[in-house]
């Protein structure tokens, strides 16, 4: 038996085009609950991210408030905890909170135990004589710090 010449070979033919479409409109309906739930889930991340936008700020300052830690970054610090409350969406008026009621407020807000006088601490920071502040050891000015950006880290907001 002899081999077939190459002028004999044929081209073979293409397949029938396979359309991109779905072939029942069940899975179109899929798709379109699918595309929907991710529009709705990306639209409400987002608006959680905006909400939260407060707190990246206050967030972003402590960090540059430890960097400092002089006794003009203490005094900011109580500051820096009330506009965060005032800022906090769907709050109860605390502008005018001092003392226990201010500790309330905070320890109210947040999961983390906060120490029992943390209120009486940040007033320490805000009215406290100049020569109390330079007197405060490294270590109790940064385990302020470090509480402050506890509560603003962990702190409840309603939604």
């Amino acid at each position: 038996m002899s081999s077939p010449a190459i002028e004999q070979l044929q081209e073979l033919p293409l397949p029938a085009p396979v359309s991109y479409l779905p072939q029942t409109w069940g899975w179109l309906v899929l798709l379109g609950l699918v595309l929907l739930l991710a529009l709705a889930a990306s639209a409400w991340r987002w608006r959680h991210w905006r909400r939260d936008r407060y707190r990246r700020q206050a967030l972003a300052r402590l960090r540059q408030l430890e960097r400092q830690l002089d006794t003009a970054a203490l005094r900011e610090v109580p500051e820096l905890l009330k506009r965060v409350a005032l800022s906090m969406p769907h709050q109860p008026p605390v502008a005018s909170l001092t003392g226990q009621a201010w500790q309330a407020f905070l320890q109210a807000s947040t999961s983390v135990p906060l120490p029992h006088d943390f209120a009486a601490r940040l007033a320490l920071l805000a009215y406290a004589p100049q020569a109390r502040l330079e007197a405060m050891a490294p270590p109790q000015r940064l385990e302020l710090l470090r509480l402050s950006r506890q509560w603003v880290e962990s702190h409840h907001v309603a939604a």
